[in-house]
């Protein structure tokens, strides 16, 4: 069997990997001069399966209103013209039903608890270099509202066995010494032991390799100009003058997976939500955080690698615009200044942007379409990392005709044609 798939980033290459695993002549294709150095170059670096949680949730309408008037506001709208972009709202509205948060949530987290258990499997079979740490993630929380409204996805992570603990304000240095000093800004937190962390473009570059090994092809600075079909299945990949075919095709796109695929009649509610990093040496090691640690309060992550500290967030709708804003920048500074005050040199930045493929529900669309051997694996939204090996590996089977590990249901495009979400707007809830 032979397979293209569109897209080298982590969610590509681990499908590559995966596939070729299993067998299958493989060839990515790119428009980058190598592997993950879009969305997954410099995204927060956090594995995070114990934070898996969909945006959507109740209360979030309310919390978006109050953040209109905030500086330092996690979610910014900006709108670009399009109806796709209001319609895509509507929709993630309308899943902040809290039925239909617990059903979201216990799919991610399905996903999410494969993919690190995959990961685990993957790191043992293969030497990878990626400033990897297993230390947990610590999710901070500022008032006592947000401890309280921690229990509502507690309740799922025990029903998923997922290890946690809750801590009171004086707890927190046990998991995060440096938290010390600034334990007084503080009303308690939620530690995950099992969370991982890691530099995501040094994952992929080192899986990439293992997989070239594997026979993989990679065609990097290679544009896909488009995908012909015969109107049940995908017949050609279109690359300047070339048509490549195969037996198989999966989407890896990220964010352009929709308007790639909307040509061909398939509409996946995929939505660009441009997310900022900043990358910090660290001069400190004793006031710098041992792993992730997560502001619930500004929705930012600060995830310790090596030598260097990186803090990321942020959540802006404006369609593909890629440009870096400054406001955008003092947010994220002013989170490390203000947990982590002595850990690093903030003359020493690297700013940078990303667009993260977001769904309404948060959860990823991985399986096949309607065109009969064309699959898709996209939509992970901030949750890439975390989800990339799991949802690799379950496509790759799927593509392959082997039964998968976990149930595929309620993962593939299909069932947004299958679902209606209901048609009120649900805004109570916490909104701190």
């Amino acid at each position: 069997m032979e397979a293209i798939v569109l897209g080298s980033g982590v969610i590509g290459t681990t499908t590559a990997y995966f596939l070729a695993k299993r067998g299958v002549r493989v060839t990515v294709i790119d428009r980058q001069s190598g592997p993950a150095l879009e969305t997954s170059f410099a995204n927060a670096g956090q594995i995070s399966p114990g934070y898996t949680t969909p945006w959507a949730a109740p209360g979030i309408p309310l919390k978006a209103l109050k953040w209109l008037f905030d500086r330092h506001a996690p979610l910014i709208v900006r709108p670009d013209g399009s109806l796709f972009q209001l319609a895509w709202m509507l929709a993630m509205w309308r899943e902040c039903a809290p039925e239909r948060y617990t059903l979201n949530k216990s799919r991610m987290m399905r996903l999410a608890e494969y993919s690190r258990q995959t990961l685990k499997s993957l790191r043992e079979a293969e030497d990878l270099a990626y400033e990897g740490r297993t230390l947990g993630t610590t999710q901070l929380f500022r008032s006592a509202s947000q401890v309280l409204a921690a229990k509502r996805d507690i309740a799922v992570l025990d029903r998923f066995g997922v290890p946690y603990t809750l801590l009171a304000r004086d707890d927190i240095a046990a998991a995060e010494p440096a938290l010390a000093r600034v334990g007084h800004k503080l009303a308690g937190a939620l530690h995950l032991p099992d969370d991982e962390t890691g530099d995501c473009h040094l994952f992929t570059r080192a899986l990439a390799e293992r997989a070239e090994r594997l026979g993989v092809r990679f065609r990097y600075n290679t544009p896909i100009d488009g995908i012909e079909t015969d109107g049940q299945r995908v017949t050609a990949v279109r690359v300047g003058d070339e048509r490549l075919t195969a037996d198989r095709y999966v989407t890896c796109l990220g964010s352009f997976s929709r308007p790639m695929l909307k040509t061909l009649g398939l509409n996946l509610p995929v939505y660009p939500v441009k997310g900022y990093s900043i990358t910090l040496p660290i001069k400190d090691a004793e006031a710098a955080p041992r792993s992730t640690v997560l502001d619930e309060s500004y929705k930012v992550a600060i995830t310790r690698f090596d030598q260097r500290i990186r803090v990321g967030g942020m959540a802006e709708l404006s369609g593909y615009n890629q440009r870096l804003d400054a406001r955008r920048l003092a947010t994220l500074s002013h989170v490390v200044r203000d947990l982590f005050p002595d850990a690093t040199d903030r003359f020493e930045t690297e700013f940078w942007t990303g667009m993260r493929p977001m769904t309404p529900d948060s959860t990823p669309i991985v399986g096949p379409t309607a065109l009969r051997n064309l699959f898709t694996n996209t939509g992970h939204g901030t949750l890439g990392w975390t989800m990339a090996c799991g949802s690799g590996k379950l496509v790759a089977d799927l593509m392959t005709d082997h039964a998968p590990d976990i149930s595929p249901d309620g993962l593939a495009l299909d069932r947004y044609a299958r679902e209606r979400p209901p048609r009120r707007l649900h805004v109570w809830g916490n909104a701190n």
